[in-house]
């Protein structure tokens, strides 16, 4: 029988390893990561469809309007944002869409979408994500210290969110398996198979 997908929300502080995470569930055949829309222009490489789908501010806007965008936000002038068709036709593929955005994004999903399934990827502890951004090495001081403030905000959602998954030091692999488990647990819930009963006598 062909079930419809899970919209899966993936949030968390900088130096949680969301990147890293998603692409080992990416691996997997039935999980699909969400391209964004933006109205800024494509930079060298950048391929439309891939990196992001690449409109232009007004039809962004008619988008909005429309009530085709799950979420969306402005940053430097632009707009980025989820469309909503394209989240709606992989779900209805049966693959599971990973969306990796911010607590403001989620928040617009779960309003939009009461059945998005959410998750928030920590590291152990505030110091142990501090220790990670600094040994990136790759940020001034100044923008170290913007990402732990904005830590701050982010974390205190976390009652909002469906589960609360930690990334440990070198087990990303097992971060992606819990993430995993939920999923396969949220496929089997009473609450997402409503007919189960009616489909059971049918067949």
């Amino acid at each position: 029988m062909s079930k419809k997908g899970l919209l899966i929300v993936v949030s968390g502080p900088a130096g949680s390893g969301k990147g890293t995470v998603n692409a080992k569930l990416i691996e997997r055949d039935e999980f699909v990561y969400s391209v964004s829309a933006t109205t800024r222009a494509p930079r060298p490489g950048e391929v439309d469809g891939v990196n992001y789908y690449y409109i232009t501010h007004d039809e962004f806007e008619r988008r909005i309007t429309l009530g085709d965008m799950l979420e969306y936000t402005s940053y430097c002038g632009n707009y980025y944002g989820t469309p909503k068709t394209e989240a709606e036709r992989v779900l209805k593929s049966g693959k599971n869409l990973i969306l990796e955005i911010e607590v403001d994004g989620a928040m617009q999903v779960k309003k939009k979408y009461p059945d998005a399934l959410l998750i928030m990827l920590l590291p152990p502890s505030y110091k142990v994500q501090e220790e990670r951004l600094r040994g990136r090495g790759t940020e001034t001081e100044e923008k170290i210290r913007e990402r732990l403030e904005q830590t701050k905000n982010e974390v205190v959602k976390a009652p909002e969110y469906d589960y609360i998954v930690y990334n440990y030091d070198g087990e990303s692999e097992k971060c992606a398996e819990d993430i995993l488990a939920i999923v396969r647990a949220e496929q089997l819930a009473s609450a997402r198979n409503p007919k189960a009963a009616i489909n059971y006598f049918a067949n």
